[in-house]
């Protein structure tokens, strides 16, 4: 199993490029089972849960391809639809990401029947699919449970397609981006006009939105928690679809350059989706400047350069649905905070349990206190590094960014969790000045 070895103190220098946006491009791949045509996506990040998301889309009669990068043109994933017969998602495959339950809305409206194995992922706490299930059953999906596995047809046992309906998709912990996603796809090929309530309003939602407009779905309103869908026939293919940038990772390096009081500089920057994030940011006292020569359209995100003082503000962090501040940067800041100037408070509204990184960085000199859904970091003047081990996708990022200021060596096991979302994180870092290694835990 991989370790990452960190060499702690020294600060980060340089250029990074931000990759294409693994929440975004889940979804984007599930398209393709909408549509009997080609569909090519720009920008995919090789990540272990696109990997595995290729693997089922292939099982689900999807040829998959990949043209790498060349002469700064960026790859790209090209899925053309050849069987239309297979409705089984496997468990195999499901149990190792959660955005496999992406593929439920498409699959169901456009084959009239699906078999996914409820979904794997990290451990963050409880993330039911019930909102999923309400959604496509206000659709008309008829859905039941059996072995582990959601069963769903289309009305009348898959004779007749989806019904368009007013569907509403809050919860108790806010809108839900993936449950937003499957009825969003499902409903472009349901009859009749759909208005989904309390929608996500995640830029992820915007680009799975502009994909389905680009093979002719009809919707409105997206980016907002009312999006309106007027049902089509039949969807066709895209051409050369570019995924949005990773604000997840955008945020997490420039992150990664105020702890280490280091000065780095983003390309391909999702400026305006991480808005809540950079607020924070800038109370801690982190400078992030957009460079002036540079067009920040959809298609051409802005550079910007991050600045960090040696003395960091605390401030309180609330993580909520977009625009609010994000629960996938939620570790990272947690990191950031322990190096702070006074106490700082820490409120997860989204996965109240998402704290397992809290006992992690308590090993590295970090002073947390844990209450309920908040936690109090009361700033120490530096971490030591020690042996952590990671948790979670986002968590794994958080003891990387301490492990990155600490004094002294850490060692994080389990970074496979890093791999579903961060593209060679390590290499990364090391092209920032980091002294950070990646080691199979037998040689240790």
């Amino acid at each position: 199993m991989d370790t990452f070895v960190i060499n702690g103190g020294r600060p980060l220098r340089g250029n990074v490029r931000i990759n294409g946006s693994k929440n975004a491009a889940l979804p984007l791949m599930a398209a393709a089972l909408l549509t009997d045509h080609p569909l090519t996506l720009e920008g995919v990040p090789d990540l272990a849960d696109t990997r595995n998301m290729s693997r089922l889309l292939k099982r689900l009669g999807i040829d998959v391809t990949h043209t790498p990068p060349e002469d700064q043109q960026p790859s790209q994933l090209h899925l053309n639809p050849h069987d239309p017969t297979p409705t089984a998602a496997p468990y195999d495959i499901v149990r190792t990401m959660r955005a496999g339950i992406c593929v439920l809305g498409p699959m169901l409206a456009k084959r009239r029947a699906a078999r996914v194995s409820m979904p794997g992922g990290c451990a963050i706490g409880d993330r039911p699919v019930d909102l999923h299930l309400r959604g496509l059953r206000a659709l008309g999906a008829e859905i039941h449970l059996e072995a582990g596995d959601i069963v769903a047809t289309t009305p009348r046992g898959g004779q007749d397609p989806l019904q368009a309906a007013h569907v509403f998709l809050g919860g108790p912990n806010g809108s839900t981006v993936l449950g937003t996603a499957n009825v969003l796809s499902a409903a472009t090929l349901a009859k009749g006009t759909t208005i989904i309530e309390a929608a996500a309003c995640e830029p992820e939602i915007v680009d799975l939105a502009n994909l389905l407009r680009a093979m002719g779905a009809n919707i409105t309103g997206d980016g907002s928690p009312c999006i309106i869908v007027e049902g089509i026939d039949e969807l066709t293919g895209a051409d050369a679809y570019p995924v949005m940038p990773d604000r997840i990772e955008a945020g997490t390096y420039v992150m990664a350059a105020a702890i280490t009081n280091g000065e780095v500089t983003l390309n391909n920057f999702p400026l305006d989706s991480l808005t809540a994030a950079l607020d924070r940011l800038t109370h801690i006292g982190v400078t992030v400047e957009p460079e002036t020569n540079t067009d920040a359209s959809p298609t051409n995100y802005p550079t910007v350069r991050v600045l960090s003082p040696r003395r960091l503000n605390p401030t309180q962090v609330t993580t909520q649905p977009h625009p609010g501040f994000p629960t996938d940067l939620q570790a990272q800041i947690m990191a950031l905070l322990t190096l702070a100037d006074g106490n700082a408070i820490i409120t997860e509204k989204i996965f109240p349990d998402r704290f397992l990184h809290v006992a992690e960085l308590l090993r590295m000199g970090a002073n947390i206190t844990r209450v309920g859904p908040s936690a109090m970091v009361t700033g120490t003047r530096e971490l030591v590094g020690a042996p952590v081990m990671a948790s979670d996708l986002r968590a794994s990022a958080g003891l990387v960014l301490a492990g990155l200021a600490a004094q002294g060596t850490t060692t994080i096991n389990r970074v496979y969790h890093l791999d579903r979302g961060y593209h060679k994180m390590e290499r990364t870092l090391q092209s920032l000045g980091a002294d950070i290694q990646r080691v199979d835990d037998k040689n240790l």
